[in-house]
């Protein structure tokens, strides 16, 4: 993801919300195919997810096409919107790592899944990319 797009920082804010949200959700349903031992409280936490990270999507998917709309004129108050939900985004990413990280210590299961442990790992990998590139351009704009 580039650093600078000026008037279109917003937009570009929300399309790689909007598709890492897309990623960990779908994250969600890899980890219980992978692991089908997973204790029922990890895999139930795991759909729990999922259902949360579609709604997030819902949500930038509704302000994406609000500044859609508002074409090169956007009030301040949608900029606004766009921060805090970009905000939250990180929030709730930084919160989905800690889980995975914290069901990895915890499952039996994925102790004895060498390839569950390495898909999770590259999983935290990509949502601790979308943490780091976000709150990179957040600092600069």
């Amino acid at each position: 993801m580039q650093f600078s797009y000026g008037e279109q920082t917003p937009l570009r804010l929300l399309d790689e919300a909007n598709f890492w949200k897309q990623q960990e959700q779908e994250h969600t349903v890899v980890i219980r195919e992978i692991a089908p031992n997973l204790e029922r409280k990890f895999s139930e936490e795991l759909k729990e997810w999922e259902d949360t990270l579609a709604k997030t999507r819902s949500q930038i998917v509704q302000l994406t096409e609000t500044v859609i709309r508002s074409a090169n004129n956007i009030q301040p108050a949608v900029i606004d919107s766009v921060y805090r939900l970009i905000s939250f985004c990180v929030e709730q990413s930084c919160r989905f790592t800690q889980f995975l990280f914290a069901m990895l210590g915890m499952s039996p299961a994925l102790k004895n899944n060498p390839v569950a442990q390495t898909v999770i790992r590259h999983i935290i990998r990509e949502s601790e990319y979308f943490i780091g590139i976000t709150q990179t351009i957040c600092a600069q704009t």
